[in-house]
């Protein structure tokens, strides 16, 4: 990024332009003073700027494009409408105007990835295609808010005993995220991005859906470049940020920072400036990362929850979980035995009253 300034201990050059423009939003830095790369701050500027009103009425593929819904650091997302099957679906969209290899490869490998996969709580690709004019796909469209939305919808509530979202509803909704992830490792796809804005959670049904796979490593897929530094810097394992190998338990590492920010709806990290303070924070402080416990911030957290999230979020990736499936199983046994006590206090209350 800033030239000037070395990047620290087992960081390499930045070089992604996803990262760059997650990078610059989190820093607030300005890539034109700042000496983001030219692909980054390009990619940023350019989908922020474009008009693309001229789109709706459109064809694409067997949809027709109706309004745009909302821009990403890489692409656009429209609601339109499937002839074929007449129902409303989202197609996202990447100009070819600001078509690069790197982001290209990524809207390529997130259509591809998410393709591969079939489960509940993945969001479904239908259709993968060039109009010659921009790169696109189409997939479900979800009705409803993301999660990180709703983390900072309740974190803004005026009353502070109010400010934590239902503990039953947090464990649900981690769990369910853990059994795609499970899934999606079983197809040898590590997500690596997971943080709250790329889980959906449909209005009527308050189902997580997991969504962009534009950073998934297919393990059967080509090689990476080794020099990108993938990821988002509050939620990336150690290991991202050393671009050392990563697996399952780097999405786990991912998992529990979110779950830890949804029990307390903010996260107790160090005084950081910056992401790329945060990111050495993480190499130099490792297991003393966050600064508080969960049940330090959260009169409902327990010490038995405080357990479950550090084991996860845990800087070596043999002291975490060894798969989604072994931590989700934690946080269902956990979840029993919060409903069984709840139960037997209440059979306790009712037997006293007789």
């Amino acid at each position: 990024m800033d030239r000037s300034v070395p990047p620290d201990k087992g960081v390499k050059r930045w070089k992604c332009a996803k990262f760059i423009y997650q990078f610059c939003r989190y820093t607030a830095y300005n890539p034109a003073k700042r000496g983001c790369r030219k692909a980054g701050s390009e990619q940023m500027t350019g989908i922020a700027t474009m008009k693309l009103d001229h789109l709706a009425g459109r064809e694409v593929g067997t949809s027709v494009l109706l309004k745009e819904l909302a821009r990403g650091g890489m692409a656009v997302i429209f609601v339109a409408y499937q002839k074929t099957l007449k129902r409303r679906i989202a197609v996202k969209i990447l100009p070819k105007s600001l078509l690069t290899d790197v982001n290209a490869e990524f809207f390529r490998q997130e259509a591809e990835a998410a393709a591969i996969l079939s489960h509940p709580n993945i969001i479904p690709v239908y259709e993968v295609g060039d109009t010659g004019e921009f790169l696109f796909f189409t997939m479900q469209l979800v009705k409803g808010k993301s999660l990180s939305q709703y983390i900072k919808m309740v974190a803004k509530n005026p009353l502070p005993s109010k400010r934590f979202l239902p503990l039953d509803a947090t464990l649900r909704i981690v769990t369910e995220v853990l059994d795609a992830l499970d899934y999606a490792h079983q197809q040898e796809i590590i997500h690596r991005d997971i943080k709250p804005a790329n889980i959906l959670i449909e209005s009527h049904t308050k189902r997580p859906i997991v969504t962009d796979f534009g950073l998934a490593k297919v393990s059967r897929g080509p090689e990476q470049d080794s020099s990108m530094l993938l990821g988002t810097p509050i939620y990336m394992a150690p290991e991202q940020i050393r671009q050392a190998p990563v697996d399952p338990r780097t999405d786990i590492y991912a998992t529990g920072t979110m779950l830890f920010e949804m029990l307390v709806t903010r996260l107790p990290f160090p005084a950081v400036k910056n992401a790329k303070e945060l990111l050495k924070a993480k190499l130099t402080l490792k297991d003393r990362l966050f600064k508080k416990r969960p049940s330090q911030l959260n009169p409902a957290v327990g010490e038995e929850l405080d357990r479950i999230v550090l084991k996860a979020t845990a800087y070596r990736q043999e002291d975490r979980y060894g798969s989604a499936r072994e931590f989700k199983r934690e946080l269902e046994k956990y979840r029993t035995r919060r409903l069984e006590e709840a139960a037997a206090r209440r059979q306790n209350v009712g037997t006293q009253h007789h």
